[in-house]
């Protein structure tokens, strides 16, 4: 494990890197993976577009759950795997962040420039009129809807989603755009069945294609939305370094692979490439909500 160590800094240290974060990154956030050691047991599927947006029953469960599962999310702070990766980039090591995450843990540490490849769970937006508005605007408007909703979450899902069964979301009531008056919100994320915007996709593949490695944190690279980058890399001959609890999808196309825990992995590695660049460097934004679209 030292030699694998050892290379992942000599890589990190000669600098170009671009790095690819999924849901494994934020797990010592308090924000559960999908499939790694901390992953939740999901009982239900996960909300398509299509249903989102064509069955009102299905709507009304999805924000019961969301809406419950908020107030864990909310309170996620950056841990040290993001305030690493903010000190490398403050050090000129790291040159962008992409993360499949939607939790803006990463712009929370002080990282810049970060693509969220499948939107901000904190961000809401009208379908019908597009105007955005924040989720804890929309927040405070269901709990004025909804003042005897009071139900405990067992579980959180990595999405922010909870397991709540018909009866316990029975009564929700949702709420519409207060800019149009009846349009339909949603979270400003990618859900199953959605698309990335075709221009944020091609900006990915250019700061892959202009990257010397791609460091690939916290993913399991199982669905194509992140592991195209890895396959375009590979494709490039640009080394890709894995660092994740358990396989991936992407391991064939490894140069590099290191098993084991990310935060203290991260913070020994900026302690050692980036000993002058603050901990906190970039700190003051404020931190946002979970992803819905595995890493």
């Amino acid at each position: 494990m030292s030699e694998t160590i050892d290379a992942l800094h000599r890589l990190v240290a000669a600098g170009g890197v671009v790095v690819l974060s999924g849901a494994g990154l934020s797990t010592e956030s308090g924000i559960p993976d999908y499939r790694g050691p901390s992953g939740a047991a999901r009982r239900h599927t996960p909300m398509t577009y299509q249903t989102f947006t064509g069955d009102p029953v299905a709507r009304r469960r999805y924000w019961a759950r969301s809406h419950l599962g908020w107030r864990t999310i909310a309170r996620a702070a950056p841990n040290d795997g993001h305030r690493a990766v903010a000190r490398l980039q403050a050090a000129g090591l790291v040159d962008a962040v992409i993360t499949q995450n939607v939790d803006g843990l990463h712009t929370a540490a002080g990282s810049t420039p970060v693509v969220e490849l499948h939107g901000r769970l904190d961000e809401v937006i009208c379908l019908d009129c597009g105007n955005r508005t924040s989720r804890d605007e929309l927040d405070r408007r269901l709990r004025e809807a909804n003042p005897d909703f009071d139900v405990a979450a067992v579980t959180v899902n990595p999405d922010g989603d909870v397991d709540l069964d018909d009866g316990q979301v029975a009564g929700f009531r949702t709420v519409d755009c207060t800019f149009c008056g009846t349009g339909m919100l949603k979270p400003d994320v990618v859900f199953f069945g959605e698309t990335v915007p075709a221009a944020r996709v091609s900006r990915c593949f250019d700061l892959v294609g202009g990257a010397r490695a791609l460091l690939v944190l916290g993913s399991s690279l199982t669905v194509m939305s992140g592991r195209r980058f890895v396959l375009a890399a590979a494709r490039q001959n640009i080394p890709v370094a894995i660092v994740n609890q358990g396989p991936t999808r992407g391991d064939g196309h490894a140069t590099l692979r290191v098993d084991a825990p990310l935060g203290a992995l991260l913070g020994g590695l900026a302690g050692a490439l980036a000993p002058r660049v603050s901990a906190d460097a970039g700190a003051g934004a404020v931190p946002a909500a979970a992803s819905p679209v595995a890493g």
